[in-house]
């Protein structure tokens, strides 16, 4: 049609007053040849130039009729309206608003089901547990042992420099054992799990509501709160800080390396520092923080989880979400730990 058109087009239609649209000898006639005659009519009919359809086949007639008639039935599609900067912004907030209350609704579900599943030891599923303990933490071991002995190593290295230009090189011991006790082992170990298995649960979850698997367990009186939900956070709370504990030793190690090659301070000697400088207070704390922290992550992760729709890029960008939002949640309750011991002089 765009090559008739355009060959019209060329045509000088200056002083002529009617125009004749022969389809006497038209074989096959469709709906959109129909458009394109109308169309055609109206650009004339807005020239000024009478329009004479020469056809006496019933079949492209009708079809003529049928597509002007539907075209005057149609409703020319509304304009969007843009919304202003404060529209917008509010949107925001109402769609965060929404999602901490549906995130809370999900916690006191979780707390509620928790108190019955403690109130008799034949509700605790040992065998779910230990399963997700071996899944999501400790096959998590040699990546977490991999990143805490690198961040060791690179930390080490770093304040190495420093050190030796005030002769302060003993003073490595003291910096590695509180920051990889206290912080850094706590929180990259959460960080690592919550890429690693945070977005395993919100993934197996995730496909398990799309192909229905958790309406046919409602359907058959099985609630997934106590089958999949409490098994993968109870398992996480109860392995971090055996995965915590691993990366304060890798951690260490590290350091270890750096002081011995660096400054020529031995392994027996950094040990015996360790003891002496560093307060066994700051390695309970950081083991203090597992708990909390598996619970963020496998709460977000499974939460998540449930979220998804019908459709498999509803997995991905709830995936995406979960692993983002376990990591900034782990940072403000670290965060809130570091005031709350601070104020208490731990």
């Amino acid at each position: 049609m765009t090559i008739y058109q355009k060959k019209i087009d060329k045509i000088n239609l200056l002083g002529i007053k009617e125009v004749d649209i022969y389809l006497e000898d038209v074989v096959y006639f469709d709906t959109a040849a129909a458009i394109f005659i109308n169309s055609l009519k109206e650009d004339f009919f807005q020239k000024n130039i009478k329009t004479n359809l020469l056809a006496t086949d019933k079949d492209i007639v009708d079809t003529l009729e049928l597509v002007q008639n539907t075209k005057h039935k149609s409703q020319p599609l509304p304009k969007e309206i843009k919304k202003n900067s404060i529209e917008v912004i509010g949107e925001i907030f109402y769609n965060y608003y929404s999602g901490f209350l549906a995130f809370m609704f999900f916690l006191g579900e979780v707390f509620l089901t928790t108190l019955s599943y403690l109130r008799s030891i034949k509700n605790i599923r040992y065998k779910e547990i230990l399963f997700e303990m071996n899944e999501s933490a400790l096959k998590a071991l040699g990546i977490i042992a991999l990143t805490s002995f690198l961040i060791g190593l690179v930390i080490a290295y770093q304040s190495a420099f420093q050190l030796k230009i005030y002769g302060a090189n003993i003073f490595i011991v003291d910096m590695l054992g509180i920051s990889i006790f206290r912080e850094l082992a706590p929180l990259m170990t959460a960080i690592v799990i919550a890429g690693r298995s945070g977005s395993a649960f919100t993934a197996q979850i995730g496909a398990m509501k799309i192909t229905e698997e958790l309406d046919a367990m409602r359907t058959m009186g099985f609630d997934p709160f106590l089958f999949l939900v409490l098994p993968r956070i109870i398992a996480l709370m109860i392995t971090m800080p055996l995965l915590i504990f691993v990366a304060d030793i890798m951690g260490i190690f590290g350091g270890i390396i750096v002081s011995y090659i660096d400054l020529g301070i031995s392994p027996s000697l950094f040990i015996d520092r360790l003891n002496e400088a560093v307060a066994p207070k700051h390695f309970f704390i950081g083991l203090i923080k597992g708990p909390f922290f598996a619970f963020l992550i496998a709460s977000i992760g499974v939460y998540r989880g449930l979220m998804v729709k019908n459709d498999t890029q509803s997995i991905g960008f709830n995936t995406t979400k979960s692993v983002v939002e376990s990591i900034f949640a782990v940072i403000v309750c670290d965060a809130i730990f570091s005031i709350i011991f601070t104020n208490l002089g731990i």
